[in-house]
This record gives C-alpha cells, structure tokens and sequence, in this order.
C-alpha cells in the first residue's frame, strides 16, 4: 500500500507563485509514474503534469505548459509541481497520484493510476 500526501497548497495573487510538494510513504516501483491532477468547483478532475520515475520524462496539460515543472526526487520518494504565472483559473484542488508499473512513461489518465492523495487547495485570486 502507498500512501501519498500533499502540500504547498495556499492563496496567491495573479502572477504569483506556489510548489506542491507530494510525499509517498511507500515504495515506488522504478517503471512507475507519478501525476498531478486538479478539480475546481463544479468541474471534472483534470491532468496537469505527470513523470516517470526511472527517466524523469515529463508531459504536461496545454493549459499549464510553460508555466508549471513537474520533478521527482528517487530518494526522497516525492514529487514536486512548481506553479509559476498563476493564474485565476488555475484554483482548484490539487492531487498527487501514483502508480506502481513496469511500463515506462508518464501517464495522463486518470485511470492509469492506483494511489492518490487527498488534495491540496490552491486559489489563485486577482
């Protein structure tokens, strides 16, 4: 069983600037993947970024591309997502998610995933 916990979250002004942090408590498979995901009011869980752990290739949601970088630290068993430029329509709940597979590649789906975390609240006002 993995445990995934996030923080980081809080308010910020337009512009501004935030890193969510995510840490697993358990292990992580070298094949795996690790994303973020968010869901604002009213609205579906959306992809945001995700990272492979063994290669540390990372994709990104067009919305955030440019403005956000995911990283991992192996060691630490943590997974990083710097926001920069934020934005209004960035506010919403993020999650930490985690899968444990051979397969290389970071995942987009969130149906890939088996471990998730329970979110970190980021609001982004004018």
């Amino acid at each position: 069983q993995v445990q995934l916990v996030e923080s980081g979250g809080g308010l910020v002004q337009t512009g501004g600037s935030l890193r969510l942090s995510c840490a697993a408590s358990g292990r992580t498979f070298s094949g795996g993947s690790m994303g973020w995901f968010r869901q604002a009011i009213g609205a579906e869980r959306m992809f945001v970024a995700a990272i492979s752990w063994a290669g540390g290739s990372s994709t990104y949601a067009d919305s955030v591309k440019g403005r956000f970088t995911i990283s991992r630290d192996n060691a630490k068993n943590t997974v990083a997502l710097q926001m920069n430029s934020l934005k209004p329509e960035d506010t919403a709940v993020y999650y930490c998610a985690s899968v444990r597979s051979l397969l290389s590649g970071a995942r987009r789906e969130a149906y890939d995933y088996e471990y998730w975390g329970q979110g970190t609240q980021v609001t982004v006002s004018s």
